[in-house]
């Protein structure tokens, strides 16, 4: 790795942590102009004056928000999260098991998503004009056309509903076998391929199409290589770079959508447990689940452009 390299990916690196630090910001103040009182919703409107200045006092609520901020930021740098206020539990703990069921649902989804559209997007490519192509194209577009709350809908709708084959809500504490953990994650799983795979293979054909159109390419081909071995040895490691751009970009999409996903299908998740955060005002609680949902997807991206670099090859 030359310097020039070095000191791209050490500009992306200083990049992220100045955009967390100003989402940090971001996230705190707007959770704090959301409407309502917290200490209110927490006692009730029974509560009295004196009560309520009190919680007020003990969440550090009267003091000015920077100072609030300030404080909260240096928790979030030593480790200390802080506590829930409407759990009275450390925030660290209360979403350590949630953390663990939202990374196993977008590690499924992955697992099944990104080899289904990389399949997709690259024999699309290689059959390109083909009937097969179109209709591909045509899946893809309108797929990406219906938001995944749509999706999930029709899947309750059809499955749970009607047909009665699948639940309607993913009780992840009851899987005790293979059948009951494909059954538990079928519909939340397929809804999110539908949300991350369409990118994906949109990019991925677009990439191979380009490569494969080069000169060296087609000089390959005169040479007599098959197809298969000129797009295997030649197109897809010079299609890396845009490749894992749409993959990165794609599964960032994961961060939107299993806020969706969690809420439709109540699974035990941290976007679950954002939501249920924002209606009791849990402010340290959201300001937690949010900056989590960023840092990942920083990390996507920040990965996504480190991979750009390294495979530009004006750069090695």
């Amino acid at each position: 790795m030359n310097a020039e390299i070095a000191s791209m990916i050490g500009k992306r690196l200083i990049l992220s942590l100045i955009t967390l630090l100003i989402v940090s910001f971001a996230v705190f103040f707007a959770t704090n102009m959301l409407p309502g009182d917290t200490a209110t919703i927490l006692l009730g409107q029974a509560a009295t004056p004196d009560a309520l200045e009190g919680l007020r006092h003990a969440m550090h609520l009267d003091e000015p928000a920077l100072l609030r901020f300030l404080r909260w930021l240096t928790g979030v740098l030593t480790g200390d999260l802080g506590t829930s206020y409407a759990n009275n539990m450390p925030i660290a703990q209360l979403i350590g098991y949630r953390f663990v069921n939202t990374m196993e649902l977008a590690g499924i989804t992955t697992l099944v998503a990104v080899p289904l559209a990389l399949t997709l997007g690259i024999t699309a490519a290689v059959m390109r004009g083909s009937v097969y192509d179109r209709i591909v194209t045509v899946l893809t577009i309108g797929v990406i056309s219906v938001p995944e709350f749509v999706v999930a809908s029709t899947a309750v709708l059809i499955f749970a509903v009607y047909l009665k084959w699948l639940p309607a809500i993913s009780f992840v504490n009851e899987v005790h076998s293979l059948s009951d953990l494909l059954r538990m994650y079928a519909m939340p799983v397929v809804t999110l391929t539908f949300v991350v795979s369409a990118q994906i293979i949109r990019m991925t054909r677009a990439a191979v199409i380009e490569t494969l159109s080069t000169p060296y390419v087609e000089m390959a081909l005169l040479k007599g290589a098959s197809r298969s071995r000129v797009v295997l040895r030649h197109a897809l490691p010079n299609s890396l770079g845009p490749i894992v751009n749409a993959l990165a970009l794609s599964l960032s999409y994961l961060i939107g959508g299993v806020i969706i996903i969690e809420t439709i299908f109540n699974y035990p998740g941290i976007a679950k447990l954002m939501v249920d955060a924002v209606a009791t005002r849990d402010l340290p609680l959201i300001q937690t689940c949010a900056l989590i949902f960023c840092l990942g997807y920083l990390i996507l991206i920040t990965i996504a452009d480190i991979v750009a670099i390294l495979s530009n090859p004006r750069l090695r």
